[in-house]
């Protein structure tokens, strides 16, 4: 253990609580980015990336970047050859590691960033921190509720800080903009509607064939109910197979879901989930839908002016997107709307569709960077991150409750307090997953 670690043995804090994103006092709280100074050497956090893919060498770069904050690069590990060998020509002095474990026993990395496909999210974030580590985890933070449940009371067991990668979180332009609907500017935010229209590509049909050889294939597929391998199951077209993978939802829809959840106020899971889709336009092997259209109410009280609703659609196979731009949120507002996209994008008016021209101060839109940064003050000087794992399994639940009801074609009835489907037996076996009989990173209680 590092002297930072011991240091900051409570860097988060505090169990099952409910944030405030109902006031502007709680999103000031959640949300705020604080002012980083460049650190000295006894505060180095020492970090590996697990996962060199697409997003992983983006991570690499990343952590690179934060060289003048005191954040030192130390690994690099992928269970793909190849993919070890490009995460090396960007940072040549990382050690290259193949299988995490050994990154998880080397008591002097203190934090990991975890890049790996969706089914290896929550569990290797479970191992990271019962390994006396903190986690920066892609989206989504967990491959299904039941995981991202283990991962948050782990995290607040061993008090270890999880950030999640839906860096909208930590955009200045963004967290303003919230703030604006807090305060009023279109009254009583009700509806917020999310949106991922873009055109995907068809991954045709394939048949198992044996892995290539630079490829570790079982370690890849860890503690998942094996599958045999299968070309157009990799890489990136994990995403769309129900073993491995989110669809669309968990893949690019999350990040807008996420804000729209920021805006809409919301501080719980829904409890009413209602909507349609399937493969309207691939015909392939992709088990995902292309196309969804899914209703989420958030009862509150119950009572008149207290229920919320978020309103998510996906179109895989189209560009001509709402607002000119292929993914977005829109607010409903009792005094007008805002349209606000991670693009750079927002619009606003008032009622009767009256022009507002006030716009929220800083850029719309952030990095990888930014967030991690953010991540990095909190494992340094304590606090909780802007998109911290409570928030995170919120987000991810909309997603994973989305894809069952889709599913199965019905609607579903969530209890938010045990966090299960309470109409719906067949539903309700997909809020976890199989596992590989005794594999040693299928996820236990913390």
């Amino acid at each position: 253990m590092t002297n930072l670690d011991r240091s900051q043995q409570a860097a988060t804090g505090t169990g099952r609580r409910s944030f405030l994103s109902t006031s502007a006092a709680g999103l000031a709280a959640t949300a705020a980015a604080p002012a980083i100074l460049k650190a000295a050497p006894s505060d180095r956090v020492r970090v590996a990336v697990i996962g060199c893919g697409g997003q992983g060498k983006h991570h690499v770069s990343s952590v690179l970047s934060l060289a003048e904050h005191n954040v030192e690069l130390v690994a690099v590990c992928d269970v793909d050859q190849s993919r070890l060998a490009e995460a090396k020509k960007i940072a040549p002095k990382a050690e290259v590691v193949s299988d995490l474990r050994r990154v998880l026993e080397n008591p002097e990395i203190d934090a990991v960033t975890i890049a790996t496909p969706d089914h290896w999210h929550a569990t290797a974030g479970l191992l990271a921190v019962n390994a006396g580590k903190h986690a920066y985890i892609e989206k989504p933070v967990c491959h299904n509720i039941r995981e991202g449940r283990l991962l948050l009371d782990a995290a607040r067991k061993h008090k270890r800080v999880v950030q999640h990668g839906t860096q909208s979180r930590s955009s200045e332009g963004i967290r303003n903009a919230v703030q604006m609907l807090r305060d009023g500017l279109i009254g009583d935010v009700l509806i917020a509607k999310s949106w991922n229209w873009q055109r995907r590509r068809n991954i045709g049909h394939a048949q198992p064939t044996d892995p290539p050889g630079n490829l570790d294939y079982d370690l890849w597929v860890g503690p998942a109910e094996y599958q045999p391998y299968q070309a157009n199951r990799l890489h990136y077209n994990w995403h769309w197979w129900y073993g491995f993978g989110c669809g669309g939802f968990g893949n690019d829809g999350i990040h807008d879901v996420d804000y729209a959840l920021w805006g809409l106020g919301v501080d719980t899971h829904p409890s009413t989930v209602a909507g349609i889709g399937g493969k309207y336009h691939f015909d392939d092997d992709q088990e995902f839908p292309d196309t969804q259209q899914i209703a989420f109410e958030y009862p509150g009280e119950g009572g008149v002016g207290q229920k919320r609703m978020l309103i998510y659609e996906q179109r895989l196979w189209s560009t001509n997107y709402p607002f000119n731009v292929d993914s977005g949120a829109e607010f409903i507002g009792t005094k007008g709307k805002m349209f606000l996209s991670k693009r750079g994008k927002i619009e606003i008016q008032g009622e009767r569709n009256a022009r507002i021209t006030q716009k929220p101060e800083g850029q719309i839109g952030a990095s990888v960077a930014s967030h991690q940064l953010n991540w990095i003050d909190c494992i340094r000087n304590g606090g909780t991150p802007n998109a911290d794992i409570e928030i995170a399994h919120r987000t991810a639940a909309v997603v994973h409750l989305g894809n069952i009801c889709t599913r199965v074609g019905r609607t579903l009835q969530f209890d938010p307090a045990t966090e299960q489907i309470t109409n719906d037996q067949e539903a309700s076996e997909l809020l976890t997953r199989r596992y590989r009989e005794n594999h040693w990173a299928v996820p236990k209680q913390a």
